[in-house]
Protein backbone atom coordinates (compact mmCIF):
# COMPACT_ATOMS: atom_id res chain seq x y z
CA UNK A 1 0.00 0.00 0.00
CA UNK A 2 3.05 2.47 0.43
CA UNK A 3 3.52 2.35 -3.21
CA UNK A 4 0.03 2.98 -4.10
CA UNK A 5 0.05 6.15 -1.21
CA UNK A 6 3.11 7.38 -3.48
CA UNK A 7 1.41 7.53 -6.78
CA UNK A 8 -1.45 9.33 -5.49
CA UNK A 9 1.12 11.73 -3.46
CA UNK A 10 2.90 12.14 -7.48
CA UNK A 11 -0.47 12.79 -9.01
CA UNK A 12 -1.82 15.67 -6.86
CA UNK A 13 1.61 16.94 -7.35
CA UNK A 14 1.42 17.10 -10.83
CA UNK A 15 -2.52 18.94 -11.01
CA UNK A 16 -0.90 22.18 -10.14
CA UNK A 17 1.45 21.67 -13.15
CA UNK A 18 -1.45 20.30 -15.34
CA UNK A 19 -3.72 23.35 -14.64
CA UNK A 20 -1.04 25.88 -15.25
CA UNK A 21 -0.18 23.52 -19.02
CA UNK A 22 -3.55 23.42 -19.89
CA UNK A 23 -5.09 26.78 -18.17
CA UNK A 24 -2.36 29.23 -18.92
CA UNK A 25 -0.13 27.71 -21.70
CA UNK A 26 2.83 27.75 -19.56
CA UNK A 27 5.11 25.61 -21.57
CA UNK A 28 7.99 24.90 -18.71
CA UNK A 29 5.18 23.55 -16.62
CA UNK A 30 3.96 21.05 -19.67
CA UNK A 31 7.53 19.98 -19.03
CA UNK A 32 7.26 19.02 -15.58
CA UNK A 33 3.61 17.44 -16.45
CA UNK A 34 5.38 15.50 -18.88
CA UNK A 35 8.01 14.31 -16.19
CA UNK A 36 5.39 13.50 -13.76
CA UNK A 37 3.87 11.50 -15.81
CA UNK A 38 6.80 9.25 -17.17
CA UNK A 39 7.29 8.90 -13.24
CA UNK A 40 3.62 7.49 -12.55
CA UNK A 41 4.19 5.15 -15.57
CA UNK A 42 7.32 3.92 -13.54
CA UNK A 43 5.54 3.78 -10.31
CA UNK A 44 2.42 2.07 -11.80
CA UNK A 45 4.37 -0.18 -13.29
CA UNK A 46 6.34 -1.37 -9.87
CA UNK A 47 3.13 -1.71 -8.84
CA UNK A 48 1.28 -4.08 -11.42
CA UNK A 49 4.79 -6.32 -10.80
CA UNK A 50 4.24 -6.22 -7.03
CA UNK A 51 0.71 -6.92 -7.32
CA UNK A 52 1.47 -10.08 -9.84
CA UNK A 53 4.19 -11.45 -7.88
CA UNK A 54 2.11 -11.23 -4.76
CA UNK A 55 -0.90 -13.12 -6.69
CA UNK A 56 1.79 -15.59 -8.02
CA UNK A 57 2.82 -16.63 -4.11
CA UNK A 58 -0.62 -17.50 -3.00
Amino acid sequence: MKKFAELKALVSSIEADADKFYNKSNSAAGTRVRKGMQDLKNLAQSIRLEVQETKNKA
